[in-house]
């Protein structure tokens, strides 16, 4: 695991000075704290940082290939490489390390471009094939790890995290349209990102540079509703049976480490899974890392400790308190970006808890996008059965009813769900899908704007997009494949991957192992959400053996953070500081008329505006740091 930056000169010759790659690495040094390497040919350098995880003394990078002519800098973990290893020296192919990145090179030998399609991992490779002078980025196929990428006038530049580009000195403008999609969903959806100049490598992509012409090519898509098993077995039961041996070698192959592990436990059934998968095939002792918080209703420690004590685990816990705004600057520095999801923060502590006692911790991302666990799958089906009703009970008599509901600031709360559910039931689908997530919709964008909203493509544009490139044919389907593509590497993967980098933790997802999301794709689409409410049901029926019954009937479980408490309570001189009528004005993007109305609203409890203002307050703190204060390399 580490982090990883690059530079290429496009149509010249013009050596790369190691003095720059090593600057833009050092920006990554959270990523790899244990080593650093660089290599430079000519128009190319490339270098990383180094968190040491497997063969702690010979792994080193940058590492080549036998004659030296195929270079590799890389991110993540290949699970398959001992397979891959055997098979690449029966092959004739000499190895000089134990190290995954070993195999990257000799693959790239034996079968070029297609290297990729041989490897099962997580990763972010930059690769540089010196005889053909060409340099090719991959980016594991759901998105596990990021990779960045800028194209100028002269130069390539690629790295980890966007800090490692503006290092380089990639200008440092806002992509307005970027800015209009983050306010609709709390990040900035791929390929773009908040600069104009840089660009997310989309996931199952790979990017190659020859002779200043730039490509990007998609290597892997996911395809539908094919058959699980090549013997023809599709009953119920021989479908958990194969899960549940696909989830237990999956496992297995993630717990590959030479470094203490652990594993994230909310009290779910998805890290409570990975708990009994992990005593399945290891007897080694289970340590286990929780996070609760005071505010009874988003407290989930009582679960957990269930967990804990079936499985035997040395389990650790944390209560997170509102002090930790106090985190929010450096937080904002390890994302680089406006990202307003508030469960970062207990992310950050559960991974700076972890890391005190392991270097790597498994975590359960992915199982709610890949076996169907969010109500927003449910509500689709409640949705059919409301268009039934008649006309005037759904348009007039119902919606009246659920708008008189009185405002509660509680975690997932009844009236903001019945609320939301009245106003999006009458929607298509993609349409309805899109209304769970928005937080800010368009007719309130064009009021927060202080110059507004004329030239902006709506960004339910992004969902129907992914809706109907998907080959599936129902609903269910097509509405998880939106959510693969752009909810989880855009938003859930970014959260994991840079608040467990950010305290030097390795966070591993056996969840998304492409095989597991292969596997769940072929499924039929009663499996994952049976009925009108039995979510997941596949892989609960699969784990039933092996959970206690209390874990198998909870809901979904997960760091949701008590904002909207906290934004009337101790975090309120913050958010009238942050967010004043002055520092609003002051930047020149949004109305402050409109900010104030937002936060009085939500205070005197009219509405829940916690999302809302979260994201204001996220992107007013993001932009102090990276735009109102001298370009210094961060």
């Amino acid at each position: 695991m580490c982090g990883i930056a690059g530079k290429l000169y496009l149509r010249s010759d013009t050596p790369v000075v190691p003095e720059t790659v090593a600057r833009m690495c050092d920006t990554l040094r959270h990523r790899g704290p244990d080593d650093e390497g660089i290599y430079v040919d000519g128009p190319l350098g490339m270098g990383m940082r180094r968190l040491s995880i497997i063969d702690l003394s010979t792994g080193k990078q940058p590492i080549s290939n036998e004659d030296e002519t195929v270079w590799t800098v890389y991110n993540g973990e290949i699970y398959n490489f001992p397979e891959l290893r055997v098979s690449l020296e029966a092959k004739g192919h000499r190895f000089y390390t134990h190290t995954d990145t070993e195999v990257i090179v000799h693959l790239y030998e034996e079968y070029e471009e297609d290297f990729v399609t041989h490897l099962a991992g997580m990763f972010a490779i930059a690769l540089w094939d010196t005889r053909q002078k060409k340099l090719h980025l991959v980016r594991d196929r759901v998105g596990i790890k990021p990779l960045y990428y800028s194209v100028g006038l002269d130069r390539l530049v690629f790295g980890s995290e966007i800090k490692a580009l503006l290092q380089d000195g990639v200008p440092r403008e806002i992509d307005q349209q970027a800015l209009h999609d983050y306010l609709s969903f709390n990040y900035v959806p791929g390929p773009r990102t908040i600069f104009s100049h840089i660009r997310k490598l989309p996931p199952g992509h790979l990017l190659t540079c020859k002779s200043g012409d730039v490509k990007v090519r998609s290597y892997w898509e996911l395809h539908y509703q094919e058959n699980v098993s090549k013997n023809g077995t599709h009953t119920e039961e021989e479908y958990c049976e194969a899960l549940h041996d696909l989830l237990k070698t999956t496992v297995k192959q993630h717990l590959i480490s030479d470094v203490p592990l652990g594993v994230f436990l909310s009290g779910g059934i998805d890290s409570s899974s990975l708990v009994a998968l992990m005593r399945e095939v290891s007897s080694q002792t289970i340590q286990t890392f929780s996070i609760g918080f005071s505010e009874q209703s988003y407290d989930e420690l009582a679960s957990a400790r269930v967990i804990a004590k079936a499985f035997a685990t040395d389990h650790h816990e944390l209560v997170v308190r509102p002090q930790v705004i106090d985190l929010l600057p450096e937080l904002i520095r390890y994302f680089d970006e406006p990202f307003a999801d508030s469960t970062a923060i207990p992310v950050y502590c559960v991974s700076k808890l972890a890391r005190e006692h392991v270097k790597v911790a498994l975590s359960g991302e992915g199982g709610d996008e890949v076996f169907a666990g969010y109500e927003t799958y449910a509500a689709y089906k409640f949705a059919a059965l409301y268009q039934r009703l008649p006309r005037f009970l759904a348009t007039s008599v119902i919606p009246a009813m659920i708008r008189r509901l009185p405002v509660s600031h509680d975690r997932v709360s009844f009236d903001y769900k019945a609320k939301r559910f009245v106003n999006g039931a009458l929607l298509p689908p993609v349409e309805g899908h899109y209304w769970w997530k928005v937080i800010f919709t368009e007719e309130a964008k064009a009021a927060l704007y202080a110059a507004g909203s004329n030239g902006f493509a709506d960004p339910v544009r992004l969902y129907h997009q992914v809706y109907e490139q998907c080959t599936a044919s129902d609903i269910l389907t097509k509405i998880l494949h939106i959510d693969l593509k752009i909810y989880l590497p855009d938003y859930i993967l970014v959260k994991a991957d840079r608040m467990s980098m950010a305290t030097s933790l390795e966070a591993r997802v056996p969840f998304l192992d492409h095989r597991v999301v292969e596997f769940a794709a072929a499924l039929p689409p009663h499996l994952k959400l049976r009925g009108l409410t039995q979510k997941k049901y596949i892989l609960r029926k699969a784990m039933a053996r092996h959970l206690p019954a209390q874990i198998l009937r909870g809901k979904k479980r997960g760091f949701n953070v008590p904002i909207p408490v906290w934004l009337r309570g101790e975090l309120r001189d913050v958010v009238h500081d942050v967010l004043s009528p002055q520092r609003v004005k002051e930047a020149g993007l949004f109305n402050p008329e409109t900010v104030s109305s937002l936060i009085q609203d939500h205070e005197a409890m009219r509405m829940d505006y916690s999302r809302n203002i979260w994201s204001l307050l996220i992107f007013s703190l993001w932009y102090d740091e990276y735009i109102r204060r001298p370009p210094a390399a961060r």
